[in-house]
């Protein structure tokens, strides 16, 4: 059935320049079990991905940069005579610091005339979060993993802002497209399709337009909490050089290919990991952080790094028809390291997560952890104090390490320079 598809990708030459430019994983042809070989056309084996991410937990300019991505792939198809018969964000992952298209088997040879059937998937998938996140609040990204066939043209419409409407794009690919939609909401879906014609030369300024209306929605990343942590840290310089020498004299030692760094800001030290050549997904709750952290990414060109917008208090779930569509964050470990750097005081104060459990939690993650203790004294727990009561006794260095040892065997404890905190390396029993 898709073996004119498939064929039309590989001769034309499209398969070949997508994957050299980075926009699509390549794959290798592979050979047919017996029992297969009537049955299938071809089995291909994609280049396996080193991590999969989702569209929730990407920052501003990576759902952006997904988006401009597949428009791009969609113009270069057309001018081969293909198109991309699906949008959807979750085709996109990030690799060697890039946007790609992941599914091969989106191609479909195009026929003139014919609308682009994933102009609703894409609005959904991505124009509409990122004009939320541009127009209202960034943090409504988060409504992506309600909606995980993308975000509601006519919700998106309800909590855009009149201004808006002024925007000839939002106002025609948004607005415009939500009251068409359920203007035709119950009528007859085969008539009406097999009613509309759309010439190549208007597919082709569709796609301009919705590139052009995503190119001008920008975020600046600022006003959130956690933004310019490194600017209010109490580290001296010493501390902080001499922590990142503990980090990376453990990272060569343990020797991880897949390291988890959990709370990293803006990622200095997941970059310890990843100029190392082990791919380190570098994760935050502050949008801003995530946010500057791939725009390094991408000034950098850096390839093994791949920054996430996680919050560890509620991380992804299972999510999709049985829970098994979309992996949880717990799902897609575990991680050969760890990095819980200045993190457990905020969740065992901030957030009430018993020590006890936490250990449970890192023990799952990862074989190796790299954890950094803070103790009451240090000047960022007491801010954390100042403004409720404490009622965490066993909050003690000896309370940690009794918690911890349950689930982790201590291979190196070094009190940190000029600072009172403490360093660990452990392994998972």
């Amino acid at each position: 059935m898709y073996a004119e598809d498939y064929a039309c990708l590989m001769d034309s030459g499209l398969y070949e320049k997508l994957v050299k430019i980075g926009l699509l994983i390549p794959h290798i042809e592979t050979d047919q079990p017996p029992a297969e070989k009537e049955s299938a056309f071809k089995i291909i084996q994609p280049e396996r991905v080193p991590f999969i991410s989702y569209p929730y937990e990407w920052s501003f300019s990576q759902l952006k940069d997904a988006a401009l991505a597949t428009l791009s792939i969609q113009k270069r198809a057309l001018k081969v005579g293909m198109s991309l018969k699906d949008a959807s964000a979750y085709n996109i992952q990030f690799v060697r610091g890039r946007a790609a298209l992941i599914d091969t088997l989106s191609f479909e040879v195009y026929k003139e005339g014919k609308p682009w059937d994933a102009y609703r998937q894409f609005c959904q998938h991505f124009l509409a979060p990122l004009a939320l996140m541009a127009y209202v609040d960034v943090r409504l990204s988060r409504l992506m993993r309600d909606y995980i066939d993308g975000i509601p043209l006519d919700l998106t419409s309800r909590l855009l802002s009149t201004r808006t409407r002024f925007n000839f794009g939002l106002l025609t690919h948004i607005h415009i497209h939500a009251s068409a939609q359920t203007r035709y909401a119950d009528a007859d879906v085969k008539s009406a399709a097999g009613n509309r014609q759309m010439s190549r030369t208007a597919f082709l300024g569709l796609i301009e337009s919705l590139e052009n209306t995503i190119r001008k929605l920008e975020w600046k990343p600022e006003g959130t909490e956690w933004g310019h942590y490194y600017d209010i840290t109490n580290y001296s310089e010493q501390a902080f050089e001499n922590k990142k020498q503990l980090i990376s004299k453990w990272v060569n030692e343990t020797k991880p290919n897949l390291v988890l760094d959990l709370g990293a800001n803006n990622g200095v030290f997941s970059r310890i990991a990843s100029a190392s050549n082990v791919f380190t997904v570098s994760s935050d709750i502050d949008p801003a952080a995530v946010e500057q952290n791939y725009r390094t990414v991408k000034a950098d060109k850096e390839q093994n790094l791949l920054p996430l917008l996680l919050d560890l208090t509620n991380p992804s779930p299972a999510l999709g028809w049985a829970n098994r569509e979309r992996e949880s964050l717990g799902q897609r470990g575990p991680a050969d390291m760890v990095l819980a750097l200045a993190l457990i005081h905020h969740l065992a104060i901030s957030n009430n997560v018993p020590l006890p459990q936490l250990a449970e939690f890192f023990a799952e993650m990862g074989k190796w952890l790299v954890i950094e203790f803070v103790p009451k004294s240090d000047s960022q727990v007491q801010k954390l104090l100042s403004s409720r009561v404490d009622i965490f006794p066993s909050y003690t260095i000896e309370g940690f390490e009794s918690a911890f040892e349950t689930r982790f065997r201590t291979r190196e404890k070094v009190k940190i320079q000029e600072s009172e905190r403490t360093l660990y390396l452990m392994e998972a029993r």
